[in-house]
């Protein structure tokens, strides 16, 4: 038989041709050694001559009549590659087709049955060693795919060249490229499901991505910083608690300082010894993150991922960023994390119409479009994309010991008509709003989350009357540790932003919320949202002048801290920025120069202090035992006193407020006990730039009844102003 002839019975022209269209239904087929172990077939489009060697032998290969990249040799056992280019440079390499699969059974069965907990263990760009080889191993879920693509510089971005192994009924797709190395940018194209070639995609689990705008994913090496941390995760129940003290200092990474020189954000390494410093020297328990999850735009903060598993390179490596964590552990600092499960971005390399198909979202535009953030939403329904993004949550607690997640917009995956006019979306099966698929959803990321991660907290940003949030799974509840109090939030923000001699007529905005405050586990939150969007910052949002300002703000600060709930304060507030937060530079710094500033700082870090220091202040943050109002219904005067009890022995503390800006002498407050109370805060403190008006340190009660109280004391009532006092024990 002619040799042409012979070639042509090893590899015909219809799977040639099937090859050089990107088309063929199985690569693995035809390239690479064939089924009788006689030959080996090629394709190095680009490539003049071809040789097959091992340590003794050599043989060339003959070009294909059909296609003169593709090449056939005689098998040599153990053989490599020998490629003369055009260019006439000789390059070696190995044979990706002739490797076996890597993934195994059980791996394809959890993923089949959407139950993989470890699905970045699986699925992503691992550098690995297969067959006494080093490389890369890329897979991929693609189940309505024709063809899988690995492409990059070290394939010319052609998707004909690598074409990745299907892995059947499980949908995903795979190929181990030895010779790869770190910093590898990569993307997938997919021949889709109706024979288009679509848009390169990034890798939905990826460990690294480009800087944007570019957007290629990068492989990033998985499990190689060396912790230090083994006794805080063991001990980190404490501080996760619901009745510890729970303070959080939530951080835009890009925008909290940045070097004057260049305008550049701190990289990770910087934050985890800058950031880390401050957070912990304001006395705050932990710092939250706005989402680190790879994004393209800025603009977004984050909220909009493409790259739910890559650490943004905006500020380092994934490395640098378990350093980061590291750090903050080191210092006591609990790092919580923004997540963002409930929408995704419509950039044609992201996860919309990944393999042609409606695949991660709703087909659907009522179900699967967010008409407020133009994005897409997941479709929790489907198995496989459930556990996507359980095995996310996963993947952030156990790969960088974070010490919980702060679940984005709870709100809009758990309603179905959210944000959505009637018609315009569609009732669950009992004809509902409900979203039942997203409800589970929740419920199963929180138990695994608890269940692998212990100590950990789940947090909600929920802002529905949706019962048992904070209840446990087995309880019929969803199973989060906290819940933001949304709803303390805006009437607190709304009654403080008011002249005071309006106040009285907005009483019930501070009275209300205790009326639910112990039906969840609550955290009070000042957050991101609060100061964007022409709304201001904490500063510009008080009525008055600039001591007015700053009265109000060191009155709400105290109001806060010594309300039932945990706080968190975004970035800034701490010391009364005065601009509205902006993303591209960063915190107004410079306002601490005016000593009224650094007041608002020492108050909040003082009140972080005594938070911590008496136990009545956050023991029974969760339970009406603990709170009792002293003075609730003093319209006129606009003064409000509540009592904090801890547990038994615990000493009370009794918090006052005087939220007018006329001074209040020999103003008579009930007391819980009688004795000697003393004055551990007092916000017209010298120390915070105040007037110094206050109680020489303390006071003593007298049997003078006075509301439901049978003693009482004689106090003055700086204007603005919020006291503390703690019961003296002997």
């Amino acid at each position: 038989m002619p040799k042409e002839d012979c070639i042509t019975a090893i590899l015909g022209p219809q799977q040639v041709s099937l090859l050089a269209r990107g088309e063929h239904p199985d690569p693995f087929a035809a390239l690479g050694p064939t089924a009788d172990g006689a030959h080996v077939v090629l394709r190095f489009p680009g490539a003049e001559q071809v040789w097959l060697f091992n340590k003794t032998d050599q043989v060339k290969a003959t070009a294909h009549p059909a296609d003169p990249v593709v090449f056939v040799a005689a098998f040599l056992p153990y053989y490599r590659i020998r490629i003369q280019w055009a260019s006439g440079y000789v390059e070696e390499r190995e044979d990706p087709y002739r490797f076996g699969p890597v993934i195994g059974q059980f791996d394809e069965h959890l993923i089949g049955e959407g139950e993989h907990h470890g699905l970045w263990k699986a699925l992503g760009a691992h550098l690995i060693t297969h067959e006494d080889i080093a490389g890369v191993h890329f897979a991929l879920w693609a189940p309505n795919a024709q063809r899988v693509s690995v492409l990059g510089d070290f394939n010319g971005w052609n998707g004909t060249v690598h074409p990745m192994r299907s892995r059947g009924a499980t949908g995903v797709w795979e190929i181990f490229l030895p010779g790869l190395e770190e910093g590898t940018v990569y993307k997938y194209e997919i021949l889709g499901a109706n024979g288009e070639v679509l848009p390169l995609k990034a890798d939905p689990v990826g460990f690294g991505s480009e800087l944007a705008p570019a957007n290629g994913s990068v492989v990033r090496p998985l499990g190689t910083h060396k912790w230090n941390d083994q006794q805080w995760v063991t001990e980190r129940a404490q501080i996760n608690a619901v009745d510890a003290p729970v303070s959080i200092y939530e951080v835009h990474l890009g925008s909290w300082r940045r070097l004057a020189e260049n305008n550049r954000s701190l990289s990770y390494l910087e934050l985890a010894q800058e950031l880390v410093d401050y957070a912990a020297d304001m006395g705050f328990t932990h710092t939250e993150v706005l989402p680190v999850t790879e994004h393209p735009f800025d603009g977004s903060w984050g909220y909009q991922p493409i790259g739910l598993f890559a650490p943004t390179v905006r500020y380092g490596t994934p490395q640098e960023f378990a350093a980061f964590v590291d750090a903050a552990h080191a210092r006591g600092l609990g790092v919580i994390a923004d997540w963002v499960p409930g929408h995704f971005p419509t950039d044609e390399h992201g996860l919309g119409r990944f393999d042609g198909t409606a695949l991660y979202e709703h087909q659907d535009p009522r179900e699967g479009f967010h008409p407020d953030w133009n994005t897409l939403i997941y479709n929790y329904g489907r198995p496989e994309v459930r556990n996507y993004l359980v095995a996310n949550a996963l993947y952030w607690l156990e790969e960088y010991h974070l010490d919980g997640l702060r679940v984005d917009a709870v709100a809009s995956m758990i309603n179905r008509d959210y944000s959505r006019a009637e018609g315009e979306w569609v009732a669950n099966k009992d004809g509902g709003k409900e979203n039942y698929e997203a409800l589970e959803f929740l419920k199963q990321t929180n138990v695994a989350s608890y269940a692998q991660h212990p100590g950990i907290a789940m947090i909600a940003e929920d802002s529905t009357a949706y019962p048992g949030v904070t209840r446990p799974v087995d309880a019929g509840g969803l199973g989060f540790g906290f819940k933001w109090n949304l709803g303390w939030m805006n009437d607190s923000l709304e009654y403080f932003g008011k002249d005071p001699v309006y106040r009285k007529h907005h009483h019930n905005q501070l009275t209300f919320g205790i009326t639910y405050a112990f039906s969840e586990n609550f955290l009070l939150p000042i957050s991101h949202d609060e100061v964007v969007h022409g709304k201001g910052s904490m500063y510009s949002r008080m009525p008055g002048n600039h001591a007015d300002k700053l009265g109000n703000l060191k009155a709400f600060y105290a109001y806060m801290w010594g309300y039932p709930g945990k706080k968190l304060l975004f970035m800034g507030q701490e010391f009364g920025q005065k601009s509205e937060w902006n993303y591209q530079s960063q915190l107004d710094w410079d306002v601490l120069d005016d000593p009224g500033h650094a007041g608002v700082q020492t108050l909040v870090r003082d009140l972080n202090t005594l938070y911590r220091q008496q136990p009545a202040l956050h023991r029974r943050d969760h339970r009406g035992d603990g709170f009792s109002w002293l003075l609730v219904d003093d319209v006129e005067h606009q003064v409000f006193a509540w009592l904090r009890r801890g547990e038994p022995g615990d000493a009370h503390v009794v918090v006052i407020v005087n939220l007018t800006p006329v001074e209040r002498t020999g103003f008579r407050i009930g007391f819980p006990v009688p004795g000697r109370w003393i004055e551990a805060l007092n916000t017209d403190s010298e120390r915070y730039h105040g007037a110094n008006r206050g109680h020489g340190g303390a006071v003593e009660t007298e049997a003078v009844a006075c509301g439901n109280e049978a003693q009482s004391a004689l106090l003055t009532l700086p204007p603005l102003s919020a006291l503390y006092f703690v019961e003296e024990q002997s």
